[in-house]
């Protein structure tokens, strides 16, 4: 429940001396450069503090392995820093082997000595030192996916527009123009306060300030990069636009742009739509991409929503295994959600946000866990639908991600 405990969970369990445990805590929690003190709340953390809060509590144990999937993907470059030098420096003082998997190699190149490279199949296609290896198969690792230091950035993949029109946007009022307004949050602030619960039963309420007097708009054919470091409140100001979440104060409602497809529904507090009425105007993938599984097989996932909305099955069909061919799911069609990997979920979350062709499009990091080609095929998704007319809002780190944005 708190940070601290968190912390010492790992030493408690090995019987350490109180004093030991909490010298330990408190040097895990300022290596990380963690930003709060040990008796905040767990469940008031972002999702880049909740990273490095996992981290702490393994270097508190000073290990003898560290295995680390991924241990920067959410943060934002200035904490990615500070967590990878406390890696290293934790690491070198212990005399520990490190694992890890990365597909971000350039800040990591000089701090390993040997690289493993999987194929899609989990076959081992390259193994060696890490300069001489990337030198003699550099070409071949980024046809791979391999985000090979140096190596010129990809592109967009090119995706038709068709597979991310809105279909709710001919209505009565016809289709959106180009910067029309769809969303607007006008003065929005928001306090989050930490659950009750038997640990926290004496301690007061933590209340923390996720976001204070934000202005934001949302326009039809537009993208807009909602950015900032780990913390500072993307996830939350995302969820609001997506109508997924509340404001404490201030408030986020339509605008005529969205209102015209939708059977005009009230334009105040979007958060209090029906169900229908948000599936049908928001597309939303949330930070934690499994959080977005309704369904028993990837297919019938990204389906869901088109169905409930009673749309065209055959059309809705037609539309779903087009992006599912786009987005490299189509093996896995049949497949459970949950067996899926972690950038495997992140697109199937994207297609399912995007598939019944909703008016405004709300990605929080999009690209975590993607390689050079399944990030090319999530850019190429964002793009198709500004080009197509959504109102596409992207929370994220990913400087070549910001780069297609219209506006930060």
């Amino acid at each position: 429940g708190r940070v601290g405990r968190d912390v010492a969970f790992g030493p408690e369990s090995f019987g350490m001396a109180r004093g030991e445990i909490w010298s330990r805590v408190r040097s895990a929690l300022v290596s990380v450069g963690f930003p709060y003190d040990q008796d905040h709340a767990t469940n008031a953390l972002s999702g880049g503090e909740t990273q490095r809060l996992a981290l702490a509590g393994v270097l508190a144990l000073t290990p003898r392995l560290v295995l680390l999937d991924e241990p920067t993907s959410m943060l934002d470059p200035a904490s990615a820093t500070v967590v990878r030098e406390a890696i290293i420096a934790a690491v070198r003082a212990s005399g520990a082997t490190l694992v890890m998997v990365e597909h971000q190699l350039s800040d990591w190149v000089h701090e390993v000595d040997r690289l493993v490279v999987l194929d899609s199949a989990g076959r081992v296609t390259a193994d060696g030192p890490v300069a001489s290896t990337l030198a003699s198969s550099a070409d071949s690792l980024a046809a791979q996916g391999v985000w090979v230091p140096a190596a010129v950035a990809p592109r967009p993949l090119h995706v038709p527009r068709a597979l991310c029109t809105p279909t709710r946007s001919a209505g009565r009022g016809g289709p959106s123009g180009p910067g029309a307004m769809l969303v607007s949050a006008e003065s929005v602030s928001v306090i989050r306060r930490a659950r009750a619960s038997v640990m926290s039963a004496n301690r007061p309420a933590t209340a923390v300030e996720a976001l204070q007097d934000v202005w934001a708009e949302v326009r039809a054919g537009q993208c807009v990069a909602v950015v900032g470091p780990s913390g500072a409140g993307k996830s939350t100001l995302t969820a609001l636009l997506a109508g997924v979440d509340a404001p404490t104060q201030g408030r986020v409602r339509a605008q005529d742009g969205l209102l015209a497809g939708l059977g005009a529904p009230s334009p105040e507090a979007i958060h209090r739509w029906t169900s229908p009425a948000l599936a049908a105007g928001f597309g939303w993938v949330p930070q934690q991409a499994e959080q977005a599984v309704v369904s028993r097989t990837v297919r019938d996932d990204v389906l869901s929503t088109s169905r409930r909305l009673g749309l065209d099955d055959d059309a809705a069909q037609a539309r779903v295994d087009a992006l599912l061919e786009v987005l490299g799911l189509s093996a896995l069609s049949g497949v459970d959600p949950h067996c899926l990997s972690g950038g495997e979920q992140r697109r199937l979350a994207l297609a399912g946000a995007i598939a019944h062709g909703p008016s405004v499009l709300v990605l929080d990091e999009p690209s975590v866990g993607q390689d050079r080609l399944t990030w090319s095929a999530v850019a190429g998704v964002v793009v198709a639908a500004r080009d197509a007319g959504v109102g596409v809002v992207l929370a994220t780190h990913d400087p070549l991600l910001i780069a297609l944005a219209d506006r930060q």
